[in-house]
């Protein structure tokens, strides 16, 4: 039996105009890819433009995976058995984390295909990194509830989990609702407990600081539309 294909785990950059942040050895992989599970197919052809301006994007085939779209995992399945490579592409940062590219990730265990993750920026591991939080017990939990009451419950949950295990707490919003998801945690969890807000990293308005939810309500920072990590640790 032939071998199959390998699946290659491409990381893309966090903001617009940062390519200086992916490893130069993405782009020989990329030219030889002709299969790619994306989240997005604008942005992903422009970053594949963008590596390798010869590239010929309209002879590749870009197959959608994202939150209301899950990948085609027979396809995959298929695509990878006939021998052929596959690469996936995140909207933003290292794929099959915190989208939907770990169920193409899965196929290829399944028949015992190759998964190659590359090296490149990943925001949460960023953030943490910067934070000057507990780097060595941490957990990210993705989306908190959108609806008020549940967010509340989450956020305090969350504090209390943290206090006990002296754990950092990461998680992520929708950018236009940044600005309300930290009022929420400065209105509902207690004045020590530490806060990191991280925005825009690598990018050229980066923000990344970290104090007391008592000193984050005398200055609030603007993050309306700003791609941001929240990080928590309780005192």
């Amino acid at each position: 039996m032939a071998q199959p294909g390998k699946v290659y785990l491409i990381p893309t950059v966090l903001s617009p105009d940062t390519l200086h942040t992916i490893p130069a050895y993405v782009t020989p992989v990329v030219q030889q890819i002709s299969v790619f599970f994306v989240e997005n197919e604008r942005t992903a052809r422009r970053y594949l433009k963008a590596l390798d301006k010869s590239i010929n994007i309209d002879a590749l085939q870009l197959l959608l995976m994202h939150e209301n779209h899950p990948p085609d995992t027979a396809l995959a399945k298929q695509i990878l058995l006939s021998g052929k490579d596959i690469g996936v592409i995140s909207e933003a940062g290292c794929p099959a984390i915190a989208d939907p590219g770990h169920l193409v990730v899965q196929v290829a265990h399944a028949i015992d295909a190759q998964v190659i993750p590359m090296v490149g920026p990943n925001s949460m591991l960023l953030a943490l990194m910067a934070s000057g939080m507990n780097g060595q017990n941490f957990q990210f939990v993705g989306y908190l509830p959108v609806k008020p009451p549940e967010r509340i419950k989450a956020l305090r949950d969350l504090e209390m989990q943290s206090q006990k295990k002296q754990q950092t707490q990461l998680f992520i919003e929708t950018p236009y609702r940044n600005n309300q998801l930290l009022k929420d945690i400065l209105d509902n969890c207690k004045d020590t407990t530490q806060v990191c807000v991280a925005a825009d990293i690598t990018g050229p308005e980066e923000f990344i600081r970290t104090k007391s939810v008592k000193a984050w309500k005398q200055q609030l920072p603007e993050l309306h539309k700003k791609p941001a990590i929240f990080l928590l640790l309780a005192q």
